[in-house]
């Protein structure tokens, strides 16, 4: 074994090895992303089999050989687990199952006196592994999506330098001997894996890091409790100036909310915010704009549509919070909603929309609550 390769396996240990520290360290801030400390436990594999290739000095026996690839298809098979994981596959099956196959075959080999054959079946089973990595990060659903593809081409480009070293045996014959490794397909799949392992770890930490600010921002835009959207994120989308001409907006108030409170305890109001929220999305749909706007205050933006259906959509609502007989504190009522409507008039704000469709909310509140009221339409603000 040449200093040049050894020196190789040697970077390729210690790349490993600093992007495991920093994938463990990402993994301890958060404790939440299974997916890093899959990664991590993976590089540390990886990292302690690559190490120990490069000590055994030209040596090829059994302890040689099986010492350091089984970490090495271990540790690659773990990292496979913390690719499907990334991307929302909690199935660890697959990886187990390659895995476990990829030790047993090279074992079996070694085992036998096939040293060239065991070669084979560990380069094939790496290349494998690598190149479904790949694909996962292809097919994934990811807003960063020049770094998944990025991230994609490493692991399927890595992947094939290991199948060429696979075919660069295979094709030399040498199924009992071991291969000496100063060749041109060893030295490739060398520099392919140190390249590999850099750049797959900076890419999939800078996924993490988006997708870390991603949730951050959505939880500073959702309410905890119902799960809506909240006052701040409502008026990020809809700037108080902004024009929304046919549009409608839905203003919504809890019935007696205090007495439920009151007399039943915050549990269970709080029960029937979430109760409520969960009928809004099951009644308005996924292209309405749903917030939370106060305490049992509530609002909602339809898209444009005709005006009685979006009235029509306000009654269901209505008459569906009513039907779940909620107890609303007050002898043997259940809890209830009144709703205000508005429609959005040429040139016509979303301030000017909201305080008509809460002026319409009054409306009903007066006229003994639970029911649903329409502001009169505006063609202009």
């Amino acid at each position: 074994m040449s200093l040049h390769y050894a020196s190789l396996l040697l970077a390729i240990a210690f790349s490993g090895f600093s992007v495991l520290v920093a994938a463990f360290a990402s993994w301890i801030n958060t404790r939440r992303e299974r997916y890093l400390v899959l990664g991590a436990f993976g590089l540390a594999f990886i990292s302690t089999g690559v190490g120990l290739m490069s000590l055994r000095n030209g040596q090829y026996t059994l302890l040689t050989l099986l010492g350091p690839f089984s970490p090495l298809l271990a540790g690659t098979a773990i990292i496979y687990a913390s690719v499907r994981d990334f991307v929302h596959k909690t199935n660890f099956w697959p990886p187990i199952l390659i895995g476990t196959a990829g030790i047993a075959a090279i074992a079996l080999f070694f085992a036998s006196g096939y040293m060239g054959a065991g070669n084979i079946a560990l380069n094939t089973f790496m290349g494998l592994i690598f190149i479904l990595c790949g694909i996962e990060y292809a097919g994934a659903r990811e807003d960063i999506r020049p770094a998944m593809i990025a991230n994609s081409v490493l692991y399927i480009t890595t992947g094939a330098s290991f199948l060429i070293c696979a075919a660069e045996v295979l094709a030399s014959g040498e199924f009992v001997r071991y291969p000496f490794e100063d060749n041109w397909a060893d030295n490739l799949n060398a520099v392919m894996s140190l390249v590999g392992v850099s750049g797959i770890g900076a890419l999939t930490l800078t996924l993490h890091f988006s997708r870390s600010a991603r949730k951050h921002h959505a939880e500073a835009q959702t309410d905890p409790l119902t799960g809506v959207l909240n006052r701040r994120a409502l008026f990020e989308r809809f700037s108080a100036d902004g024009a929304i001409p046919g549009q409608t907006v839905l203003v919504f108030d809890l019935d007696y909310f205090k007495s439920i409170n009151d007399q039943l305890g915050h549990a269970q109001g709080d029960r029937t915010l979430q109760r409520f929220g969960d009928l809004m999305h099951l009644h308005l749909g996924d292209d309405a704009v749903i917030a939370r706007t106060g305490g049992e205050e509530f609002c909602a933006i339809l898209p444009i549509c005709d005006i009685e259906q979006a009235r029509k959509t306000a009654e269901a609502l209505r008459q569906g919070f009513a039907a779940l007989g909620l107890p609303s504190g007050r002898d043997a009522s259940v809890a209830t909603v009144s709703v205000g409507m508005a429609t959005g008039g040429l040139h016509e704000n979303f301030e000017s929309v909201l305080n008509r469709a809460d002026a319409a909310l009054y409306v009903s509140k007066r006229a003994g609550r639970n029911q649903v009221s329409l502001a009169e339409n505006r063609i202009a603000a």
